[in-house]
C-alpha cells in the first residue's frame, strides 16, 4: 500500500510596495542610497516579485537605477577583485 503525505499549503503574507505604503519615500536618481536596497552587490536590479514593489514604482525605480549609472552615481557591475 502507498502512502501519502499531506502537502502543506504555505500561505505568505504579500509584500507591500514601500513606496505605496509611505508617500513620503520619493524615488530619485540622484540618490545612490536608496537605490542601491534594490540592487543586489553584484548591481543587478533586483525584480519585482522579490523587492515587492507594485509594476508602477518598479518602472520608476528601473529607470532610475539607469539614469544613475549613466552619470556614474551606481555601478554597472561589481568590481571582481579575485581576478
Amino acid at each position: 500500500m502507498a502512502q501519502f503525505k499531506r502537502k502543506r499549503r504555505l500561505f505568505r503574507r504579500r509584500k507591500i510596495c514601500r513606496f505605496c505604503a509611505d508617500s513620503s519615500l520619493a524615488i530619485d536618481y540622484k540618490d545612490p542610497r536608496t537605490l542601491r536596497f534594490f540592487t543586489t552587490e553584484r548591481g543587478k536590479i533586483i525584480p519585482r516579485r522579490v523587492s515587492g514593489n507594485c509594476a508602477k514604482h518598479q518602472r520608476q525605480l528601473t529607470t532610475a537605477i539607469k539614469r544613475a549609472r549613466t552619470i556614474a552615481l551606481m555601478p554597472y557591475a561589481a568590481t571582481l577583485s579575485h581576478y
